[in-house]
């Protein structure tokens, strides 16, 4: 039963991924707001089919950490859920992400228009200023920002290396850095075709 769901799950997942992204163009026009509204549509759809076809969903503790006004979130990156959850908790959030995911079609033309925090790992000091730059407008708009302080997805119960720009937003930006622990990569690990509830 789990292959089977897996399998239908797959299925929608590429299909809602096929319909929205591309009808996500016709936002291209409009302000921000209204591609992030977008973005939020996408992400909660995703969650609906993985709650009525594999049966999975989730719960959070800790909600009382959660910040009303801009902070930034740290969690733990295991799975490709981990990138849906904070459209679904934390108002107008931004991401920070690997600047290679801004060449792909429509995903990262998508990103830039959110104001996506694009990093390229490969730049030292002058990108992590370029971070920490943006990091802080994102936050004087009253936006929260997201970053993955390992940089990637790390197989479930793998510690890999920090990298450095959560130190940084740490030290620099007037702003709580509130941690997030995660278990999504006991049910959707990474590169897994199998989802389980």
């Amino acid at each position: 039963m789990t292959l089977f769901r897996s399998c239908l799950y797959n299925v929608f997942f590429w299909t809602w991924n096929t319909v929205v992204l591309f009808g996500m163009i016709a936002f291209f026009p409009f302000p921000r707001r209204m591609m992030q509204s977008a973005v939020r549509f996408y992400t909660h759809g995703q969650r609906v089919g993985l709650k009525y076809i594999v049966g999975l969903d989730y719960e959070v503790r800790g909600r009382e950490n959660l910040i009303d006004g801009p902070a930034i979130y740290a969690p733990k990156h295991q799975s490709a859920w981990d990138t849906f959850v904070f459209y679904m908790l934390v108002n107008d959030p931004n991401y920070i992400l690997k600047e290679e995911l801004l060449a792909i079609p429509l995903w990262g033309w998508y990103a830039r228009k959110c104001q996506g925090i694009a990093v390229d790992r490969d730049g030292g000091a002058t990108s992590l200023k370029q971070m920490v730059r943006d990091t802080r407008d994102r936050l004087a708009r009253g936006r929260s920002v997201i970053i993955f302080p390992e940089g990637t997805r790390a197989p479930l119960g793998k510690r890999l290396p920090l990298f450095p720009g959560i130190a940084a937003l740490y030290r620099q930006c007037d702003a709580p850095v509130i941690p997030v622990a995660l278990n999504s990569g006991l049910f959707w690990s990474r590169r897994s075709f199998r989802k389980l509830s």
